[in-house]
């Protein structure tokens, strides 16, 4: 069984649809580590209402953080001091799901990132969005995840944009499971039509 991290080249590119995507293509079950703000409508939320199958088992946060921010500051703000102890991989038969908060290199505490709860069998699934910089962010944590020995996949979200994507995967050799287009909205219908398509890439990762 799979299990596979989401993380993102920065904030706001679209790692909750990504990783409903990728739930939704493999049944799979789904974690987020750390929830920072929104937790009335958190992603563990928007997951269940954008996928369709009944496999699927959402596990609880290890954290979740009442301020939107990064999760150091938002756990301070809450009197917590994250530990990386309290961030266990849940159990499960199923494929699991991992969706990180903002990219690597998010503080957790004072010394930790989402980089240190990445464990060594996870794959790694890192969603690019196109913007002026991007392909700088990109290949940054592409780097830093191979460097360690990470399995790679790239996700792109947004957009066609032709020569960005031909030199991200020139320059990283990462395997690229598609793009994500901009869509005027994303339910269920839209996230399952992007699992079909994805499905035969995402099971050989």
């Amino acid at each position: 069984m799979q299990k596979i991290f989401v993380t993102g080249i920065s904030t706001e590119v679209g790692k909750t649809v990504a990783s409903a995507i990728i739930v939704e293509a493999l049944q799979a079950d789904y974690w987020k580590p750390v929830q920072a703000g929104e937790l009335e409508y958190s992603d563990s939320h928007k997951i269940i209402e954008f996928i369709s199958n009944s496999k699927t088992k959402i596990f609880p946060n290890s954290y979740a953080l009442k301020t939107p921010m990064s999760p150091h500051a938002a756990a301070e703000i809450d009197g917590l001091v994250i530990n990386l102890e309290n961030i266990v991989t849940p159990e499960t038969d199923n494929h699991l799901v991992i969706e990180g908060a903002g990219g690597l290199l998010v503080p957790l505490n004072d010394k930790d990132t989402i980089f240190d709860i990445i464990n060594p069998e996870y794959k790694v699934v890192v969603v690019s969005r196109h913007y002026l910089g991007s392909i700088n962010h990109t290949l940054l944590t592409v780097s830093a995840l191979q460097q360690k020995g990470f399995n790679v996949a790239i996700l792109f979200s947004g957009d066609e944009h032709p020569t960005t994507e031909d030199i991200i995967a020139q320059k990283t050799g990462a395997t690229i499971i598609g793009r994500i287009n901009e869509e005027k909205e994303f339910n269920k219908e839209v996230i399952q039509k992007y699992a079909n398509l994805f499905r035969e890439n995402l099971r050989t990762i």
